[in-house]
């Protein structure tokens, strides 16, 4: 066992601790300083295999920008810094799918390597991840945009429940449209004009 082997076990156990830890805290603030954790441990991982440029995309996009949006908008939208009970669920579930999931890759590993000793491949540069990227995985990189758009524009729709929804009024029924000064600028008024009185 090398040294690299030691750094990248020590750097996937403070990667999974910090992840556990993630889902586990009742604390909203202290499960995204738990994701700054796991997200520079996974970076230190990169660094190991020679990935300098993937190590510090992962810290600038990431932890830079990500993590400190997440903590920015919990402190802006004034969201309980405290424990909070409504993150305290039953964690079995999650437990079950987890562990499945890792034993499952777990498996995959072992029986495509079969313990083997891997080498190194030369390490990557930005030209030749560029090369890569946008020559022979183009429509893969074009496809992953446009569902990380269509989740942005999913998550503003769930944030915002009143859009497409007529508006109603408290007697119960639909109110037309009106323009600054509360004339109605829609409906089915004599003429045609939005019901003003001619």
């Amino acid at each position: 066992m090398t040294g690299a082997d030691v750094l990248l076990l020590a750097l996937g156990a403070v990667t999974v601790g910090s992840g556990v830890l993630v889902v586990a805290t009742r604390h909203l603030v202290r499960a995204g300083l738990y994701l700054v954790v796991c997200l520079g441990a996974l970076a230190g991982m990169y660094l190991v295999l020679t990935a300098e440029l993937v190590a510090w995309v992962q810290v600038l996009i990431y932890v830079g920008a990500v993590v400190v949006l997440l903590l920015f908008a919990v402190m802006l939208t004034r969201a309980p810094i405290g424990a909070s009970d409504d993150l305290d669920r039953p964690g079995w579930p999650a437990a079950l799918i987890g562990g499945g999931t890792g034993l499952g890759l777990a498996a995959l590993l072992v029986d495509a390597y079969r313990w083997t000793a891997v080498d190194l491949p030369d390490a990557g540069t930005a030209e030749r991840l560029g090369d890569q990227i946008f020559r022979s995985w183009v429509l893969p990189f074009e496809v992953l945009s446009v569902l990380l758009l269509a989740a942005l524009v999913g998550a503003i729709v769930l944030s915002r429940p009143d859009i497409g929804r007529p508006k109603v009024d408290p007697s119960g029924t639909d109110r037309p449209a009106t323009d600054r000064s509360g004339t109605a600028t829609t409906g089915s008024g004599p003429g045609g004009d939005g019901g003003r009185s001619r």
